[in-house]
């Protein structure tokens, strides 16, 4: 079976494949889902269509794999006058839509992660694409609830979770949030068996960092809503290990959700509840709370709060910097699951921004704009908060110039609610201190309309 896989590969002019006897072992077992490639070459070695494997078609190709003998109403049926293929498939009798384990979910996301792979216009954060991320949800919140995997595909799959974790900055959400949902689907049918304790916390710990992530893109993508629910899953995930630090990742990760929609409050009450989960204990966590910390105070400085609100911001973010130098260097590399040097400087200057100090945030904004290498998101906010400071330095039109930039840097696939709620935002202050200047209402049309095109993203990325 393998080696007839490896011919196709080879006939195609493709690399040899990494597929052995492990990987199809998962794949027949169910711990592992083939992707589109694999799955057509291994319809055209079986030569069935995908639903005789057990998933939903059709190919990726296009074309029929049938034989004779192959899938009628999900069963196999033999031709009269046709033999069965001598060949064992792994065939599963279709299954009613509300007990199919979640694969029609899982093949809303395939195809929506299909449609951007193809290079489609942006793709939409749809009702089909938003019930399925709710339902795969769900369905880990009925797992936690309620569940062996080897060792080996444990360790696999932490990788692919730290591997998420590095790609977050460069991916566009909408692709990223497919490949994460669908690791945390297979996560979650290996949680469904039976397991040994140290397991069962690894994969407690796994699904909490996949659904928190899902959270954060979730608040990329503007949708309040699904990022809480997919935090609170997080929660209760995070709960099952007894990790604190993963605990106090959890909570500092979903303060951002008010932080970012204008709730200074609640993101200051979870910050600090952040910071009590971290206690004495050396974590991303602890670094990051204060800061989160921190810019909730500055928002409600900017907003008529009380003076001494600065200094509690500015001794926040002390005990930021403090915490930072005590974070191991591979927590101080994770942008996701731990918290970096450039992060801390973008989010340092950015709560100073806000609280006027103009100075010192442009310093900290332009070391933090240095240490950023290819993270477009970041990149984009902290060009925005540079351009608050000329803005609060009474130069409207070096403000809104630079706003301009910022935009027109951003691909398509990344010009996501966050940074046009950035974007608005900056337009409203320099229309509310200098009036209609020279070019705001251009820069207001172009927030107005839709994104640039496919062909012109990359290389407004890449500059």
């Amino acid at each position: 079976m393998i080696e007839q896989v490896r011919a196709l590969f080879e006939r195609d002019g493709k690399p040899v494949p990494g597929i052995g006897e492990t990987l199809l072992s998962a794949y027949e077992s169910g711990l592992k889902r083939p992707g589109p490639e694999y799955l057509h070459y291994l319809c055209s070695v079986y030569r069935v269509e995908p639903v005789a494997l057990g998933y939903d078609g059709p190919c990726i190709c296009g074309h029929g794999h049938r034989m004779p003998g192959v899938v009628r109403g999900g069963q196999q049926e033999t031709e009269p006058d046709s033999p069965p293929d001598s060949r064992e498939l792994w065939i599963k009798p279709l299954s009613d839509p509300s007990t199919d384990g979640g694969e029609e979910d899982e093949n809303v996301l395939r195809r929506t992660l299909l449609q951007i792979i193809a290079g489609s216009a942006a793709v939409p954060m749809s009702a089909p694409v938003l019930g399925a991320a709710d339902n795969i949800r769900k369905r880990m919140d009925e797992t936690l609830v309620s569940t062996t995997v080897s060792p080996a595909m444990l360790d696999h799959w932490e990788e692919a979770a730290t591997s998420f974790g590095r790609q977050y900055m460069n991916t566009p959400p909408m692709r990223q949030l497919c490949d994460v949902l669908l690791e945390f689907s297979t996560v979650r049918q290996a949680m469904e068996r039976h397991q040994p304790i140290d397991l069962q916390e690894r994969l407690c710990a796994l699904a909490a960092r996949l659904s928190g992530l899902a959270g954060i893109i979730m608040i990329d993508l503007g949708d309040q809503r699904m990022s809480r629910s997919f935090f609170r899953t997080s929660r209760m995930a995070a709960d099952e290990t007894g990790d604190r630090a993963l605990r106090a990742w959890v909570t500092a990760r979903e303060a951002l959700v008010p932080l970012f929609l204008g709730d200074p409050r609640e993101a200051l009450n979870l910050a600090k509840k952040s910071r009590d989960l971290a206690g004495q204990t050396p974590c991303a966590a602890k670094a990051m709370a204060p800061v989160v910390e921190a810019r909730a105070l500055s928002m409600l400085a900017n907003s008529g709060g009380k003076k001494d609100v600065v200094d509690q911001a500015k001794r926040a973010l002390s005990r930021a910097r403090a915490a930072f130098a005590q974070m191991t260097p591979a927590q101080q590399e994770d942008t996701v699951f731990g918290y970096t040097e450039r992060q801390l400087y973008f989010h340092q200057g950015d709560a100073l921004t806000r609280l006027g100090q103009t100075i010192e945030a442009d310093l900290i904004l332009e070391q933090a704009l240095e240490k950023y290498e290819g993270d477009l998101l970041d990149q984009t906010l902290i060009r925005f908060d540079q351009a608050q400071c000329r803005l609060l330095e009474g130069d409207g039109d070096e403000a809104l110039r630079m706003g301009m930039e910022a935009v027109r840097r951003v691909g398509e696939g990344f010009r996501t609610d966050i940074i046009l709620r950035r974007a608005i935002e900056l337009a409203m202050a320099i229309q509310t201190r200098c009036g209609d200047i020279p070019g705001l209402r251009t820069f207001q049309d172009v927030l107005a309309s839709p994104a640039p095109s496919t062909s012109s993203s990359t290389a407004e990325a890449d500059a």
